[in-house]
């Protein structure tokens, strides 16, 4: 069978090749075509990569707005390609703004829809489960709390687990020593607490400040920037330099591997510490008015995907315009070893786990897409 899959960040590529390479293993006939990243080119051959992420890297208001025309040639490309290609199934990971255009799109032709990993219309713009009642034949989630929200909206999802767990597991086995760890990084024999800032340019501009601050009321500990590559280290030395955190890029799970402690943005990163038995405290900077607005703009009362999962704040979220840097030091304290919130938290983390699934995820989910469209 024919499968062309969309995603339009890192994370989005990293689970697409995952699933096409299980999709194949399933399917021995099955062609590819995508737009996605190098991670989906490797499975489907570099020659059928329509556009890569990087090409559609438009976040914010103002570089949609710029960039606008650009971004309506592309959707209106990959339309083109999909309707050369002829699949028998256009595969959509998250990515909304984008794919429930395709989405719709493909419906109106015939072509069936299915939706990996469900856009987070649980959290914001809940107006878009509309449109995936209307124009997705099959949605896949990868929450299990996802399960019950949705059949309120009248969609029977299905999930199968979390690929994050395979790509853990896998990352696992292959875990460099702490000495080599810090041999290759250049770091010291403190004990590391690893700073997961944010992937993009602003996220990290905006958090790793106050990361930064943190840091430098606790000398004896060694904190670690865990850099992404498709952003530039000078963005990142220019808030480092000169103070008492590390660089090290693209190792983030062997970072936190050797880690006493995190400190996270929201997102994924909360779910992948959390995964690998971190205790972590999210810090997440905010405009002034998104503090005072935010119970207006999220319809749920926390941002990391623990807590939201658990359905309790199990892990400290201090989501500020101006962070308390005493209170922020206070509950890293309170979750490093020997802290009194440490073991309450490894205890949550262990449920979190139960809820999410075992490893397999990715087999699960691609087996289930291929048999559905026999």
């Amino acid at each position: 069978m024919r499968y062309y899959v969309i995603a339009g960040e890192p994370s989005g590529d990293l689970h697409g090749g995952k699933l096409m390479q299980q999709i194949a293993a399933n399917d021995p006939e099955a062609e590819f075509r995508c737009t996605g990243g190098d991670t989906m080119a490797d499975i489907a051959g570099r020659d059928k990569l329509k556009y890569h992420y990087k090409e559609m890297s438009f976040f914010g208001f103002v570089q949609v707005a710029l960039n606008i025309k650009t971004i309506f040639r592309q959707i209106d490309e990959v339309k083109n390609d999909i309707a050369t290609f002829k699949p028998d199934v256009v595969i959509l990971i998250d990515y909304p703004a984008f794919n429930l255009r395709i989405a719709k799109w493909a419906k109106s032709r015939g072509i069936k829809v299915y939706y990996y990993i469900a856009p987070k219309v649980w959290a914001w713009k809940e107006r878009r489960v509309k449109k995936l009642r209307r124009y997705v034949d099959r949605l896949y989630t990868i929450f299990p709390f996802e399960t019950e929200y949705f059949r309120r909206h009248g969609i029977e999802p299905h999930f199968c687990g979390n690929p994050l767990v395979d790509d853990i597991a896998q990352r696992r086995a292959s875990m460099p020593t702490r000495e080599a760890l810090s041999a290759e990084c250049s770091l010291d024999n403190r004990p590391i607490v690893a700073l997961l800032a944010g992937s993009r340019v602003s996220e990290i501009k905006a958090n790793l400040k106050d990361m930064v601050a943190i840091a430098e009321r606790m000398p004896e500990y060694q904190f670690v920037v865990t850099a992404v590559p498709w952003v530039s280290r000078e963005v990142y030395d220019t808030l480092i330099t000169g103070t008492n955190v590390k660089y090290v890029c693209d190792r983030t799970q062997q970072v936190l591997h050797h880690s006493v402690a995190a400190i996270v943005t929201s997102g994924t990163a909360t779910l992948e510490t959390a995964l690998m038995r971190i205790p972590e405290v999210v810090v997440y900077h905010v405009p002034w008015l998104y503090e005072k607005l935010k119970p207006y703009f999220l319809s749920i009362p926390y941002i990391s995907l623990v807590n939201i999962n658990l359905g309790r704040e199990a892990v400290k979220e201090l989501v500020k315009a101006n962070l308390d840097i005493d209170t922020a030091v206070e509950e890293l304290q309170a979750i490093l070893p020997e802290g009194n919130k440490r073991e309450a938290m490894l205890r949550d983390f262990d449920e979190l786990g139960r809820l999410i699934g075992g490893e397999g995820a990715s087999a699960r989910f691609a087996q289930d897409i291929v048999n559905s469209l026999r």
